[in-house]
């Protein structure tokens, strides 16, 4: 290689030196200014609507796109004209080396690109996007979250296919955040996170106590079929303290009266379910349970009542957790006024509720419980209006309980309840007029949570809106 040559090869390193120390300069000035936004400056503020969150996605800012999954997630990068700026999905692992190497990769593709500011949007997956969510905001990215079904409805837009798969979901959830078809995720902090957890770990233990009461129920059907009858509440006190030691019509028989009210009478139990003794006898002299078996069912028996005990213990612990957090919250106590809303059901509304600060109207919480109206609509078609179902469906379940429950416990729900059901004009079915004051009861707590305001019956009544007619007629 003569002079020249090596002259212009040593330009050619010198220049590469120097990008790439002009690049290294860049990056770090961009990880100095990353400022992460989060629902607590977006959405307290007024409604986060469609022309914010465009303006939110500024020229400035790199789009990055995340499909999670259970141990490695894939990113792909664009700018806001939806212009790919990576090269390919770049993968990392669900571990701190991972989400730092994520960072940096995006981080040096905002130099190249004279990006300032980085968000990065996802599809919530389960549970799995929550420490990355976590670990991202507290680095100075801003996390957006785009809904699973958007994703799914436009993955034809990218390339006319319906292949759906971790290497073109990045790029959708990208051009989603793009145009502003996101919303801020939200997971709950300090008291609430205490609240959801343990509102989460009681339907854990009810649905484990609900499967070993079945599993209870299948072995008793086939060597006591009488069972039912004969113990009254199965999964009372005194049942389940009597199938711990004898479950079966031999063993009952061979205690005989005084010995079932001495197992009652050894555990300390009070009330009258002593005087079931003699009818649980007779129900075991004449049963035609079969024989067969008993010893290996005696003992699945005593282990499921066992943990049904131990389930209903933990149960009662948790609940008193839950409505000692419950009464934290500023003016929960005031909604315990309302007849028919206890201290769980409160606990259950509240804690899938989450922070109400964030919401800046009613109807944000009835779309989020899925109690929202859609009818499709079109031309001289109308179509039948009903609740969207899509949300968080425990929220819409305790919602539905409390309904349920004023309607029986209270004179106003109740007149109310009348009241759609027998109107002149469009009368709504018992099921209709209950998710109708499920979303009325919601109303009323937000009001009470927002303004501290106190239950009033009579103001219930009065904003019962009845046609002028209607009110001719009453009077």
């Amino acid at each position: 290689m003569n002079f020249k040559g090596k002259k212009k090869k040593n330009q050619v390193i010198a220049a590469n030196i120097f990008e790439q120390q002009e690049i290294l300069k860049k990056m770090e000035a961009i990880k100095n200014n990353l400022k992460a936004s989060t629902w607590h400056e977006l959405e307290t503020k007024g409604k986060f609507d469609k022309n914010e969150k465009l303006t939110f996605i500024s020229d400035d800012m790199l789009v990055l796109g995340c499909d999670i999954g259970s141990e490695t997630h894939y990113i792909r990068a664009i700018d806001t004209r939806g212009r790919e700026l990576s090269k390919s999905a770049f993968p990392f692992s669900n571990t701190q080396e991972g989400f730092e190497s994520a960072k940096d990769w995006a981080v040096e593709i905002a130099a190249a690109n004279d990006k300032k500011q980085i968000v990065l949007g996802l599809e919530p997956t389960g549970h799995y996007w929550f420490c990355l969510a976590t670990w991202m905001i507290s680095n100075g990215i801003s996390v957006v979250q785009v809904n699973p079904y958007a994703v799914k409805q436009t993955k034809e837009l990218e390339d006319n296919s319906q292949l759906k798969d971790d290497i073109k979901d990045p790029k959708l959830i990208a051009n989603l955040v793009k145009d502003g078809n996101f919303g801020m995720p939200y997971l709950p902090e300090k008291l609430y996170a205490d609240l959801r957890r343990l509102s989460m770990f009681r339907e854990q233990l009810n649905e484990d106590r609900i499967r070993f009461l079945n599993r209870l129920h299948r072995e008793m059907k086939i060597y006591f079929p009488e069972y039912k009858d004969a113990l009254g509440k199965f999964d009372g006190t005194f049942s389940l303290e009597l199938l711990k030691t004898a479950p079966f019509p031999e063993d009952l028989v061979s205690l005989g009266t005084d010995g079932i009210r001495q197992i009652w009478h050894d555990a300390k139990l009070r009330g009258r379910g002593y005087s079931r003794a003699e009818e649980i006898m007779k129900y075991a002299l004449k049963s035609v349970g079969m024989k067969d078996g008993t010893d290996a069912s005696r003992m699945a028996v005593k282990w499921f009542v066992e943990r049904i005990i131990e389930l209903d213990e933990q149960l009662s612990e948790v609940e008193e957790q839950l409505n000692q957090k419950c009464m934290e919250i500023p003016h929960a106590e005031n909604i315990l006024e309302i007849s028919g809303i206890g201290s769980n059901t409160l606990s259950g509304i509240l804690a899938e509720m989450g922070d109400i600060s964030r919401f800046d109207d009613v109807k944000e919480i009835q779309k989020l419980s899925g109690l929202g109206l859609v009818a499709c609509s079109s031309g001289k078609h109308k179509g039948r209006t009903k609740i969207s179902h899509r949300g968080r469906k425990r929220l819409r379940y305790w919602l539905f309980q409390a309904a349920k429950c004023v309607v029986v416990h209270s004179d106003e729900f109740k007149e109310l309840h009348a009241y759609y059901t027998t109107r002149l004009e469009n009368p709504l079915k018992k099921m209709q007029s209950l998710i109708a004051i499920a979303c009325k009861v919601l109303r009323v707590i937000y009001t009470m949570l927002t303004n501290g305001t106190v239950y009033d019956p009579k103001k219930l009544k009065a904003d019962i809106k009845r046609p002028t007619k209607l009110k001719a007629v009453a009077a």
